[in-house]
């Protein structure tokens, strides 16, 4: 008998998920539709700000499979501009609204997918809603965002200065706008400690943006209109536009008001599978809460990384295949003009939020062989548990060849390692690449020897 899949979001979870289940499952078995209310399916939303800054000129470079592509190719009847409004699951169908025409009408499944994603944070300040204030997380706002730059905008304030918030600070820089970023936290990049955040606010100083920190928003000019200053406690910067950079919560609204349970984290909670509740609903990315396998809870973190493996997973087993993800380690990289960031694991708050008791190390080094050309500098921050010398994270800042070092980090971290098991590992040379000893090597001996000291001055256990 032939069954039918319903998917809720068009981007990585939800299609992923589609064409997994696609691959197991002929058209004749398996029926399945995608309700997307935006513009594009499986897009890359981490490439918006490389749209808005002109390093990629055509929408289109982000898109990977078109609806079109999907329905020649893929059996997959992806429906845009179509907005789920409701679920009932007593009935097994969703209320849905075609946004082009305002006709609604309910759809009946036996599979239900959800992959609703996230929603950009927006401060409940006066002018909040004003026109020229925009959240970037589909590609339709990085499209409108980039529409009011070419439109003229000579001025940008970008609230809030983690990784969005500094990517799409650079991409207006590189337009040529007047920027100025604030954040109410002591740094920028509150993913980072606030020891390897500064380097990041150094850099975003060096190319001429206007940065302050401890400042928090308490409203929004306006005049005809539109927005004209983000008002703060430091005093009114102007603004012909302003990016939201606050992060994001999971976009879980829907799937609580039809009585499917919310997680902690605001995210839909699953079982390894990605099956969310009763036997027919399943869910994943950004709108799911995931596992952390450091701190050993509930988390949401919002990358397409996550998104992707989840909706495979989840695909599989809808295809009647069998698939699990584990969880996460929270691994994650950005650049800002040359400098590259990266982290994984835990930083200092969330290690101690966690019940560990942990020592640092942050070590200075180059990113090739002190004498080759091109050598850049690096800055390795380690955090390791007392006693163990188990890894609990490690955060990068440095220019070309930085940022992907921290993988090392990440499969050490998966695989539970101690700092003295890494700094024997055998890691590739050649002086065009690092140092006869690279920095993740350096890095996991320090913090070996700072665990032995440790140990020495406290005494066994």
């Amino acid at each position: 008998m032939r069954r039918r899949l319903l998917v809720i979001g068009g981007d990585a979870a939800g299609m992923s998920a589609a064409s997994q289940a696609r691959r197991r499952r002929t058209p004749d078995e398996l029926e399945i539709v995608a309700f997307e209310r935006g513009n594009y399916t499986s897009y890359s939303a981490c490439g918006i700000p490389y749209l808005v800054g002109g390093e990629v000129t055509e929408v289109d470079d982000l898109v990977a499979r078109s609806p079109e592509v999907f329905r020649a190719k893929h059996a997959i009847e992806a429906r845009m501009r179509h907005e789920v409004e409701e679920i009932d699951l007593a009935r097994g169908a969703v209320l849905v609204r075609d946004l082009e025409r305002g006709a609604t009408s309910w759809e009946g499944y036996d599979d239900l997918m959800i992959a609703t994603g996230a929603v950009p944070r927006r401060p409940e300040l006066p002018g909040s809603d004003a026109p020229g204030i925009f959240g970037v997380q589909v590609l339709d706002d990085g499209v409108a965002v980039r529409e009011a730059v070419l439109a003229g905008a000579k001025r940008a304030v970008v609230i809030g200065g983690g990784y969005i918030g500094v990517e799409m600070a650079e991409a207006m820089v590189r337009r040529g706008l007047d920027v100025t970023l604030v954040d109410r936290g002591p740094e920028v990049m509150s993913t980072l400690d606030p020891d390897m955040g500064a380097l990041v606010r150094e850099a975003l100083c060096g190319m001429g943006i206007d940065i302050h920190t401890s400042c928090a928003v308490e409203g929004f000019a306006t005049a005809d209109g539109k927005v004209t200053a983000v008002v703060c406690e430091d005093g009114e910067f102007p603004a012909d536009l302003v990016v939201l950079g606050l992060g994001v919560r999971p976009n879980s609204d829907l799937a609580a008001a039809a009585g499917v349970p919310v997680g902690v984290t605001g995210g839909i909670p699953t079982d390894l599978r990605q099956h969310a509740y009763a036997d027919a609903v399943w869910a994943a990315g950004d709108c799911v809460e995931t596992y952390h396998l450091v701190a050993r809870r509930p988390v949401a973190i919002a990358l397409g990384t996550h998104a992707n493996k989840q909706g495979r997973v989840a695909g599989i087993n809808l295809g009647g295949g069998y698939a699990t993800f584990p969880g996460v380690v929270g691994t994650a990289v950005s650049k800002v003009c040359d400098f590259e960031i990266a982290r994984t694991g835990l930083k200092e708050v969330e290690a101690t939020r966690a019940g560990f008791e942990f020592l640092t190390v942050v070590v200075e080094s180059t990113t090739r062989a002190g004498y080759y050309p091109g050598t850049t500098a690096i800055t390795v921050k380690v955090i390791a548990e007392r006693r163990s010398g188990r890894l609990l994270g490690a955060q990068i800042v440095g220019r070309e060849g930085a940022a992907k070092r921290i993988d090392v980090f990440a499969a050490a971290l998966w695989n539970e390692m101690d700092v003295h098991a890494m700094l024997n590992m055998d890691l590739s040379y050649a002086p065009p690449f690092s140092p006869v000893w690279d920095p993740v090597l350096i890095a996991a001996r320090k913090a070996w020897e700072a665990v032995e000291a440790d140990v020495v001055r406290s005494g066994p256990d």
